[in-house]
């Protein structure tokens, strides 16, 4: 009779399966931390985009930005953080802001977010 080997086994052992899963996890909450950022810096863009077409003066557009900041729930950036200048016959409005996102312990992730209206 020949006799047969053992079969190797294949696939991940259950620590491999336990390291993938914190690994998953880790990024899976570190994504949902720079998620609301993300929507936050769309809020902006579209506020000052508003605000360049709707202002005419750069008091106006501080104002215009500032109430579509608290309506749209903006936390990071202000009407009087704009920069606001004239490019031919348009007004652009730009802005700059970064975002601190805690990890663990004295680690951070920062976020930096620049844009102008079209």
């Amino acid at each position: 009779m020949s006799e047969q080997l053992p079969s190797k086994q294949r696939g991940i052992s259950f620590i491999g399966l336990l390291f993938v899963a914190a690994v998953l996890a880790m990024a899976g909450v570190v994504i949902a931390q720079v998620f609301p950022t993300a929507i936050e810096y769309m809020n902006v863009q579209k506020a000052a985009q508003k605000a360049a077409t709707d202002g005419s003066t750069p008091a106006e557009i501080r104002m215009i930005f500032d109430k579509n900041a608290d309506i749209n729930d903006i936390k990071s950036i202000r009407g009087k953080d704009l920069d606001i200048s004239k490019q031919g016959d348009k007004v652009v409005v730009a802005f700059s802001y970064q975002r601190e996102i805690h990890l663990v312990g004295p680690a951070f992730l920062t976020m930096k977010y620049e844009g102008q209206s079209k």
